[in-house]
């Protein structure tokens, strides 16, 4: 791919994040959008009914249940990396298609299984291909998509995908409402084909072939001549030390390791929505339970209609971390504003968690498009899919341990517990500027090896360069308004590390919480 076509690919993309445009525009980026739509109306079907199919149609009791997917997301989180790294050396769109087939394959090892062992295999084999199919996709989209054009094109597919999820969840309903063996087998089928469409359009996307790069001491790799060891700030060869920098992987990252840390406090707001909302208007309040259904209706519509609108502000590290702090802010008068629904009448309990419901959207869908953005500037892109891969566990463990933490908190304090669900969130939020200069000022620690000619983009600076680079973006766009937004991808000045790709590929991503 041409720097010219890197250019306009990425015009493309930016033009295709206005408000009006229900997908991207058309060519690769509209085919990774109906990539994702596909397997999230199976997804959609399957979440809504997976439960009951295990426990009424196999025979397994809830807790089993529980227990088998709780081993089972956790197996897929640690395996996440390591499909991840597997994508960055292999080509990540092969991978992602081979994963796509695999959760295809575990969607129909369900429809055998008749005790609590085989359930638990299956269910590890999904989560396990799940979760490296999100970091494959991730790498193949940061392969291709220009670093300033990639958080509007993921609020393109998160619009998308909670469009699917939607279509999905009323097909499962159906199965529910006809109760039988034959509706719950539909349902199954019905994913499974779902991630077979998404594996022949993931297909179809033009090919991306590894990154030719050595790896520094510091674990960020450069490109460089295969077979070369590459040197160190005295000239050296640095061969040894670099294969184990290598082989520990995202983990010596520690600036990338806090973020990921700090973004997984933030997503403690997933679980929110289906458990701990719920928890609290049956237990704490007197509004009507039907309350439940139409919040839940109300963040998804409001992400498929405004979360690109709220995405497009942010193009690098600075306005990245501007909308994770007033993320942080909104979800703080969010957990206030709930937390006054305990105690008063229904009706007035209903338009208090309306209230708080809305603004709980606003601070998701901010902290989505800034979270985007770090998890791909901050990271190496030679090893894009390892990072993604690391950073998706957030995911994980924010759906795993978030319904002990919001039950303690929500429904065993009450309202203190909403006071200080709110000020960790925003604890964390803020915490994510300073790790945010930590990682990019990082890049000055480690030495500098020169780019082969022959691809599609030059490498950024590194450093404290890349951070005051996008700082003084951030300050262009506050005086030039919308215009400067619209050339700030052009810009690039998003701290991230791009290196050369022939030829060049795009593929979907998989949703940033799904």
């Amino acid at each position: 791919m041409t720097t010219r076509d890197a250019r306009s690919a990425e015009r493309s993309t930016v033009k295709g994040t206005g408000a009006g445009r229900v997908l991207p525009p058309a060519g690769p980026q509209r085919l990774l959008a109906f990539a994702q739509l596909s397997n999230s109306v199976g997804d959609g079907a399957y979440y809504v009914t997976s439960a009951l199919y295990f426990t009424h149609v196999v025979g397994l009791s809830a807790e089993r249940v529980g227990l088998g997917l709780t081993v089972a997301w956790a197996i897929g989180s640690l395996v996440g990396v390591p499909l991840g790294r597997l994508a960055d050396r292999r080509g990540p769109r092969g991978i992602a298609v081979l994963l796509a087939l695999a959760t295809a394959t575990a969607v129909v090892s369900f429809l055998l299984v008749r005790g609590f062992l085989p359930f638990v295999l299956a269910a590890c084999a999904y989560a396990s291909a799940q979760s490296g199919l999100g970091a494959a996709r991730q790498a193949l989209l940061a392969s291709l998509i220009p670093a300033g054009a990639r958080t509007g094109l993921l609020a393109h597919l998160q619009s998308t995908l909670n469009a699917g999820l939607a279509v999905g969840a009323g097909l499962g309903g159906l199965a529910l409402h006809a109760g039988t063996r034959s509706a719950y087998l539909g349902v199954f089928a019905l994913d499974a084909v779902s991630f077979l469409v998404c594996a022949g359009l993931l297909w179809r996307l033009p090919s991306v072939e590894p990154a030719r790069v050595d790896r520094t001491a510091g674990g960020v790799g450069r490109v460089g001549r295969v077979g070369k060891a590459p040197r160190d700030g005295r000239g050296s060869r640095s061969g040894r030390g670099s294969e184990r920098s290598a082989a520990a992987g995202v983990l010596r990252d520690r600036p990338y390791v806090l973020i990921t840390f700090l973004n997984t406090v933030l997503l403690l707001r997933m679980p929110l929505l289906s458990l701990g909302i719920p928890l609290w208007i049956t237990e704490r309040t007197e509004a009507p339970a039907w309350l439940v259904s139409a919040l839940f209706v109300l963040n998804t519509g409001a992400v498929m209609v405004f979360q690109v609108r709220m995405a497009r502000g942010v193009t690098g590290l600075v306005t990245a971390t501007r909308s994770i702090r007033r993320s942080g802010l909104v979800m703080l008068a969010s957990c206030m504003v709930f937390a006054l629904s305990s105690g008063v009448s229904p009706w007035i309990a209903a338009a208090v968690l309306v209230a708080g419901a809305v603004l709980q959207v606003v601070a998701e869908m901010l902290h989505s498009a800034g979270s985007w953005q770090l998890a791909f500037d901050l990271a190496p892109a030679d090893r894009m899919g390892e990072y993604q891969g690391f950073f998706g566990t957030g995911v994980t463990v924010a759906r795993t341990m978030g319904p002990l933490v919001l039950t303690a908190l929500l429904v065993g304090w009450g309202t203190p517990g909403w006071l200080l669900l709110g000020g960790l969130m925003l604890g964390a939020s803020y915490a994510m500027g300073p790790a945010t200069r930590w990682a990019a000022t990082r890049g000055s620690e480690r030495p500098e090896q020169p780019e082969q000619p022959g691809g599609a983009g030059h490498q950024e600076g590194v450093g404290r360069e890349r951070f005051e680079g996008t700082r003084r973006e951030g300050a262009q766009d506050g005086r030039e308004g919308g215009e400067a937004r619209r050339q700030g991808g052009a810009g690039l000045a998003t701290g991230a590390t791009r290196v050369r790709l022939a030829p060049a590929g795009v593929a979907a991503a998989q949703g940033a919480e799904c």
